[in-house]
């Protein structure tokens, strides 16, 4: 599958900005991640891009019927990560993608909504005002904290580290999304 084909997937389901520019800021990482690690950086990229392409339109079946299509395409890897990007449903992480999936998606979403409520969005945003944010149980409120530290301990990163990677990745791409 190529990102076009992932894509039109992804746009046959999902219509909403928010889990659109969701879609786009995991994409994004993920795929700088596959970079950095020396894996497949597009298929990263699907994977980032489709995780939640099913959340809208069928949230009480989310991500079952995203994971049913890409292995009818033959995408195991990439259905078998994205069927455990939840710790809650207790699917093995068994790769790197697995893991790095569960360690990027709720924290981009958290870094995109500490961009929000700064007038200078990601200019100037550090790892310390993140995790600032984090300890604010009000703020974000639905971003469970909890599955943000399993996926940093599953992937064997530091924190920091990895905010600012993430930051990094979503300061070089700020026109596009617009934060």
């Amino acid at each position: 599958m190529n990102k076009q084909e992932a894509r039109e997937i992804l746009e046959s389901m999902t219509s909403g900005d928010s889990l659109l520019r969701h879609a786009r800021t995991v994409e994004l990482v993920m795929e700088a991640y596959g970079k950095q690690f020396e894996e497949d950086s597009e298929e990263w990229a699907i994977t980032g891009m489709l995780h939640d392409a099913d959340y809208e339109a069928y949230p009480e079946d989310h991500p079952n019927r995203i994971v049913a299509m890409l292995r009818e395409k033959g995408e195991e890897k990439m259905a078998h990560a994205i069927s455990a990007h939840y710790t809650k449903w207790n699917v093995p992480y068994e790769t790197r993608l697995d893991k790095a999936l569960i360690a990027c998606d709720e924290l981009t979403g958290f870094i995109v909504a500490c961009c929000q409520v700064r007038p200078e969005g990601i200019n100037g945003l550090t790892p310390k005002s993140v995790k600032k944010k984090l300890k604010q149980k009000s703020f974000a409120a639905k971003v469970e904290r909890d599955e943000i530290q399993a996926g940093v301990d599953m992937l064997e990163v530091d924190m920091t580290e990895h905010i600012q990677f993430i930051i990094n990745v979503l300061f070089a791409n700020r026109e596009e999304l617009k934060i």
